[in-house]
């Protein structure tokens, strides 16, 4: 077949239909890509911060999403019949895949995170501010589910569907990670030859990496300071 007339084939990872002439839908579409996004921020967290508990919230995702292939290969109902895209509706896994993702997070902020003392250059998050970030991703999450049914991707009873399945598997990762803590089980596992020589640590359940940098920056600043104060004093000597 000669390659100018050789049929091609798109790239559905990211292609979404919406109406053009709808703004609701143009936001939507957007939305729609918001996992993509988020699978981006996971690989990129666990090797900024080689941090355990990103990795395996990471690990649980992609179990989640196993679950999602597997549930819509057995259960095998169709999607709207508006909708051009391929594969079976039920349950989302747009809708499953926030669903974990919120549910986790919050369960992370809200019961697992010990925020450490307060420090000269350090203020721990407060209550509120855990109980807003928990309420944006459980709204954003909201928001994708729903973008779902708007664009005739999905029915209701499919995200629906989608929302409790990855809230349940989060809640039962959740639970099998905190096993994994309480019996030593991820200790022992940091302690492998090949954590070891990813550097795979497991701070962020007390520590901040963000603030943790910035204040060792902060020690490192107030000495060069001190240091310089000294320099210029021996001077005037």
């Amino acid at each position: 077949m000669d390659q100018d007339t050789r049929p091609l084939a798109s790239l559905s990872l990211t292609h979404v239909y919406y109406d053009p002439e709808d703004p609701l839908s143009f936001l939507c579409a957007w939305l729609a890509l918001l996992p993509q996004a988020l699978c981006i921020v996971y690989a990129t967290l666990i090797w900024s911060t080689r941090e355990a508990e990103i990795a395996l919230m990471f690990a649980g995702q992609l179990g989640c999403e196993a679950l999602n292939f597997a549930l819509k290969r057995l259960i095998k109902e169709e999607r709207p019949r508006r909708i051009h895209g391929k594969g079976y509706g039920m349950p989302s896994s747009h809708a499953q895949f926030v669903a974990y993702w919120s549910v986790f997070l919050v369960l992370f902020l809200m019961v697992r995170h010990r925020p450490s003392p307060a420090r000269r250059h350090h203020r721990p998050y407060s209550l509120i501010e855990r109980v807003v970030v928990s309420g944006v991703a459980l709204v954003i999450a909201a928001a994708v589910a729903w973008s779902r049914v708007y664009l005739d991707y999905h029915t209701v009873r499919q995200v629906l569907v989608g929302c409790l399945a990855g809230s349940i598997t989060a809640v039962g990762w959740f639970l099998v990670t905190a096993i994994a803590r309480d019996t030593g089980l991820l200790s022992w596992g940091l302690q492998l030859p090949i954590a070891r020589v990813f550097r795979f640590r497991d701070l962020v359940v007390e520590e901040d990496p963000c603030q943790a940098g910035w204040d060792k920056w902060e020690e490192r600043r107030v000495e060069a300071e001190k240091q310089a104060a000294e320099a210029e004093t021996q001077k005037k000597r």
